[in-house]
């Protein structure tokens, strides 16, 4: 239960139909710590790069993200403005989201660079889109005394999540020498999470909130 200012109390949000604070944890935001912390890495081992010389992917990978982190917003914005409900928008963005990332799943089978830095940074970009909506769904459906409290819960166990991504990725690197288990995780995790938003809260109805 959260203790929002004002007197007001949320109760079991779980039974209001609305987002949890259980659905925030369950973003794919350890992928994304992968994906800061591993790739130069990934590319130095994958295609020879080194300090020198692998800063223009990198740059390219995530100025992409950063073009997938406005479109995620303006996608959903477009549909709601289009007259579709806020539950469709965000879900529906979401799912784009989570199909662009799937060819992340080649990555160790491509041998261009380019070609990968393509893949790659589309697969960033879906990331940024899908977290720009998932870390909306507070502010859709909570009151706004609540929105930092659910916000900060999410926030902090993604982090744990990040420690987790990367002592697996260490266990996998130093045990199997490959990356594909991890890009099989990556490209996986997207649609489970969005499966894991639609069973918490099926139409992302507003919480109900009773006086203290």
């Amino acid at each position: 239960m959260l203790a929002p200012a004002g007197g007001r109390n949320i109760r079991r949000i779980g039974q209001s139909n609305g987002p949890t604070s259980e659905t925030l944890p369950l973003s794919p935001q350890p992928i994304w710590w992968f994906f800061l912390f591993w790739l130069p890495g990934y590319l130095g081992d994958r295609y020879g790069l080194d300090l020198l010389s692998f800063g223009p992917p990198l740059v390219a990978i995530y100025l992409l993200s950063d073009v997938g982190s406005i479109a995620g917003g303006w996608m959903s914005s477009r549909l709601m403005r289009a007259g579709r409900s806020v539950n469709f928008a965000r879900k529906a963005t979401m799912l784009v989201c989570a199909a662009a990332v799937l060819p992340i799943f080649f990555t160790q089978n491509i041998d261009n660079l380019w070609v990968a830095v393509l893949v790659i940074g589309v697969a960033t970009a879906a990331h940024q889109a899908f977290s720009a909506n998932l870390y909306t769904l507070p502010s859709d459906v909570f009151p706004r005394a609540a929105v930092g409290s659910v916000i900060g819960i999410g926030g902090t166990v993604g982090a744990i999540g990040g420690m987790m991504m990367a002592k697996y990725a260490g266990f996998i690197l130093d045990g199997f020498g490959t990356y594909t288990p991890l890009f099989a995780v990556a490209g996986s995790a997207y649609f489970l999470a969005l499966v894991a938003v639609h069973l918490l809260s099926p139409r992302l109805e507003r919480v109900r909130v009773e006086a203290a």
